[in-house]
């Protein structure tokens, strides 16, 4: 008996003394509100515990299974994923639950998570609401060991985890929260791309803008012209550094780049259903009428000159645009829309409209006698002929155009979104017509700029500028000079990743991280909760989860 008493007390205190660390709710970006119930307690998770899904629904079915997986990955706790209508379910230590229509609020990615002696509960109005609560149950977590940044693949062991009793009620401030990345300048491949998306689920990111065609290399195939992606894709050569000129002579590196360098519609497909599983859209762009000198080395006949041309080997600002007098031109882009339409299910579709010079259209007879014909009195009305032609064809397949702010110029379409990036006032202008606006300007958003002030040596080749963590966290989209009813037509923030000067994936994660976490708190908190200086607190845990998953990231940060 007393050799029993022994076993017992021993198997007791190897209870007590297991393993078992903390979670830790300040995570990036930071919830609405954190109430602790009860410092002085907590709810256990150890191994073998149950996650429990509502009975036959298959979304958030899907999301209980990525919360396994996360929790699996941090602490190596095993768990089962039960419908809550079985045996297990009613005894689930984590149960996530969906609001009746009662008791929705007006935010349907809000959710709220609850943790008691009863185990943790997570509700929310929708399941894209239960998504976003287990990103933040995940970056609470314990942070992982030493031996667990190694590789994710080696046993670490499990874990207990104490989740202090609270109450968290959180919803983003922004509907609209993105993030764009240009593949045409440089191409990074279908598995990148879903590890890409993997990095915006992290940070609350819901939009995806995708730049999938441009001067010097289209990225797109085209079912109809299967020709355009197979030979707009390369470059014979591309100049270096930037736009480097010697005796009066570009200098180039005079290596081929991009073959076969385009994504297939299949796998566009596929990265749209895997964005999807993670609540993230796809915006496609296709940057026209300027932006179009690769498609005009396959099709020259749309050109004013008529070529011949080939994808641009330089950076920069092409004189060689899309001709706005000839019917083919719109013919050609309907073709090229419509087949996004059709990969693509997202009710937006960006058509560029940045940086398209009019000199060719000056000297361009049919577009001369466009402008006669339609009674138009300047070049840059001719771009919003073609942008209200290509409105009123994306209106009826159901989708919305989006363009840059150089879209104001010759005036807006009916239905356009106007992407603000020459500063404020773009947006400023088009939410005072009532235009729909999402702010993304060079000062506070373009993440192509260098991360670390005067130390160009120590860092990757940018496009230059200066654009540190602090900045980024410093944006207000909001502009106060708009009227309240003026500021309701601003959508929401994303920073933008051009890849002139980006050659790898690597070196895309670099220049994102963690500018993005800084932006993820601009996109969902509200202005009286940011703290920057709490902020690079919480930026050290989640740094952590970065090593975890191999990250690459910009480790000093001003």
């Amino acid at each position: 008996m007393k050799k029993i008493l022994v076993a017992l007390f021993a198997f007791s205190t190897s209870l007590c003394t297991m393993a078992q660390s903390k979670a830790d709710y300040n995570v990036v970006p930071l919830p609405k509100s954190i109430d602790y119930t009860d410092s002085t307690q907590s709810y256990t998770l150890s191994d073998g515990f149950t996650i429990a899904y509502p009975s036959g629904n298959v979304e958030v079915a899907r999301n209980a299974n990525f919360l396994k997986t996360y929790i699996k990955e941090q602490t190596g706790l095993e768990s089962l994923v039960e419908d809550a209508t079985s045996k297990e379910g009613k005894k689930a230590a984590i149960t996530l639950q969906l609001r009746n229509a009662k008791q929705q609020t007006a935010n349907s990615e809000a959710y709220t998570i609850t943790v008691s002696k009863k185990g943790i509960v997570v509700t929310a109005n929708t399941d894209e609401g239960i998504f976003r609560a287990i990103q933040t149950l995940r970056k609470s977590l314990p942070l992982p060991s030493a031996s667990a940044k190694k590789s994710k693949t080696e046993s670490t062991g499990s874990e207990a985890v104490a989740f202090p009793f609270v109450t968290i009620n959180d919803e983003p401030r922004f509907g609209y929260r993105g993030q764009h990345l240009d593949v045409a300048r440089h191409y990074f491949d279908a598995d990148f791309i879903k590890r890409f998306i993997d990095i915006l689920a992290l940070h609350g990111v819901n939009q995806f803008h995708w730049h999938i065609t441009d001067d010097q290399g289209w990225r797109f195939e085209v079912k109809s012209m299967p020709e355009l992606a197979k030979r707009a894709c390369i470059r014979s050569k591309t100049v270096l550094g930037h736009n480097c000129y010697s005796k009066n002579e570009y200098l180039y590196d005079n290596t081929e780049y991009g073959r076969d360098c385009y994504y297939t519609q299949q796998q566009m497909r596929e990265i749209v259903r895997y964005a999807a599983d993670r609540y993230i859209n796809i915006i496609p762009e296709i940057d026209l009428p300027g932006h179009m000198v690769a498609a005009l080395s396959v099709l020259p006949e749309l050109g004013c000159t008529g070529g011949p041309y080939e994808p641009w080997p330089l950076w920069g600002v092409s004189d060689d645009v899309l001709c706005a007098g000839n019917p083919k031109t719109l013919e050609f882009l309907k073709t090229v829309l419509g087949e996004v339409c059709d990969v693509f299910p997202s009710k937006y579709i960006h058509i560029g409209g940045d940086e398209s010079p009019r000199v060719r259209w000056q000297h361009c007879p049919k577009c001369q006698a466009k402008m006669k014909a339609l009674g138009l009195k300047k070049e840059a009305e001719l771009q919003t002929y073609i942008n209200k032609e290509l409105d009123k064809f994306l209106t009826e397949k159901g989708r919305t155009l989006i363009g840059w702010d150089e879209t104001l110029e010759g005036g807006l379409s009916e239905n356009a979104v106007v992407m603000s990036w020459r500063g404020y006032e773009g947006g400023i202008e088009a939410a005072r017509q009532h235009h729909p606006v999402i702010m993304t300007p060079t000062g506070n958003c373009y993440i192509d700029y260098y991360q670390l002030k005067g130390e160009t040596n120590t860092q990757p080749l940018a496009i230059g500028g200066y654009l540190p963590v602090s900045k980024v966290y410093s944006m207000e989209p909001v502009p106060d000079k708009l009227t309240a009813e003026e500021q309701q037509y601003i959508w929401g923030p994303q920073c933008n990743l051009w890849t002139e000067y980006v050659l790898s994936s690597d070196h895309v994660e670099f220049m994102l991280l963690p500018r993005l976490a800084a932006m993820s708190e601009v996109q969902w908190l509200n202005p009286e909760q940011k703290d920057f200086k709490a902020f690079e607190q919480r930026l050290k845990r989640l740094q952590k989860l970065y090593d975890l998953n191999g990250y690459k990231y910009c480790g000093k940060y001003e």
